[in-house]
């Protein structure tokens, strides 16, 4: 019936917008439900599983697992999922469950807060209604909402540490936004849905490791992670994805790798905008030895592929396959010429 009220999950893990004051700081404490009572009367029918309790800085892929797991297996009868996590690696648990649940079917919205919820001028009440109104848009996809804003998960990054307006959309305009007018979604900017339905991958690797260049640094370094047993390296490089190669020569490094059976993803550290290591030299040289271009992906969509890869048992050249394609909108992918 059309006058029915919308059945929204809201799957609680911790996070700021759940803390209070301890005597070592900040900790989460309040239950979901908790949460709830903050906002007064929804137009929602809501049921609330508390899954985690934990500060974001300690949610690990073990936590990515039981989250994906738990939205696979409780979804079914909700019109959408909401998220409460803290806002510190909300975006690699975004990134990671896009990849985790791919086909999704239903919204599920991540969401937190930069000041916890008890407190008088807490942005989580604004935060959380944004969440819910966007899970109860029947959009299926991973998002996050936050200051009045929906971002595709695999998009996001924080950039903010204390400020409001905590994450942007990378590369990719914010999906929805509430106006007067209420949640206005653009669904030109969804990725396309698969009609093959949600699946389950939620095996994952995680001996990844994550490099920003500086100039200078030692090309033993990388030799070092091989010997720590990393399967996959992301790079942030130069600009457009340049290594330098004259006195310390990191592109035989990365060769070495490649060589090893160690997938080499280069991203650069720039936040905007795509790299493109066919341009200069200093880029084509790594790109001759095998390393995988990260286009304009995020750092956090960069590293959780790859982890996600791995743990699909994929070989670094079907790795690289995969980074050529965008699986669920997180790469803008250049037009065949």
């Amino acid at each position: 019936m059309s006058g029915e009220k919308k059945r929204i999950l809201l799957l609680a893990t911790g996070g700021t917008i759940a803390s209070g004051a301890s005597e070592r700081g900040l900790r989460p404490e309040e239950t979901g439900a908790q949460l709830l009572e903050h906002l007064g009367p929804l137009p929602y029918e809501v049921t609330v599983r508390d899954i985690l309790t934990l500060d974001s800085s300690n949610i690990q892929p073990e936590e990515w697992q039981l989250i994906a797991r738990s939205v696979y297996t409780m979804r079914e009868g909700y019109d959408g999922v909401v998220i409460t996590h803290g806002t510190d690696t909300m975006a690699y648990t975004a990134s990671v469950l896009t990849f985790m649940l791919p086909g999704i079917d239903l919204p599920v919205v991540f969401t937190g807060s930069q000041l916890p919820i008890g407190h008088p001028l807490s942005d989580a009440p604004e935060n959380l209604r944004t969440a819910f109104a966007m899970a109860a848009s029947g959009e299926p996809g991973i998002f996050v909402a936050f200051f009045r804003k929906v971002l595709l998960g695999c998009r996001a990054v924080k950039v903010r540490t204390s400020d409001f307006d905590a994450f942007e959309s990378v590369n990719l305009p914010p999906v929805a936004q509430v106006s007067a007018d209420g949640l206005l979604v653009r669904r030109e900017l969804l990725p396309s849905r698969r009609s093959v339905g949600c699946v389950l991958r939620d095996r994952l690797d995680n001996r990844v490791a994550l490099v920003k260049l500086i100039p200078g640094v030692d090309p033993a370094l990388f030799a070092a992670l091989a010997k720590l047993g990393c399967r996959g390296v992301v790079i942030e490089a130069f600009g457009s994805g340049g290594l330098h190669f004259i006195r310390r020569d990191l592109v035989s490094a990365l060769e070495g790798l490649v060589q090893g059976g160690v997938a080499v993803v280069v991203c650069s550290q720039c936040l905007y905008e795509r790299s493109d290591m066919s341009t200069y030299e200093v880029g084509r040289r790594a790109l001759e030895k095998g390393v995988i271009p990260g286009g304009d992906m995020t750092t956090e969509a960069a590293v959780t592929k790859l982890m996600w890869a791995l743990g699909q048992g994929k070989s670094p050249m079907e790795i690289s396959d995969l980074f050529a394609r965008s699986l669920e909108g997180e790469l803008t992918v250049a037009p065949a010429t």
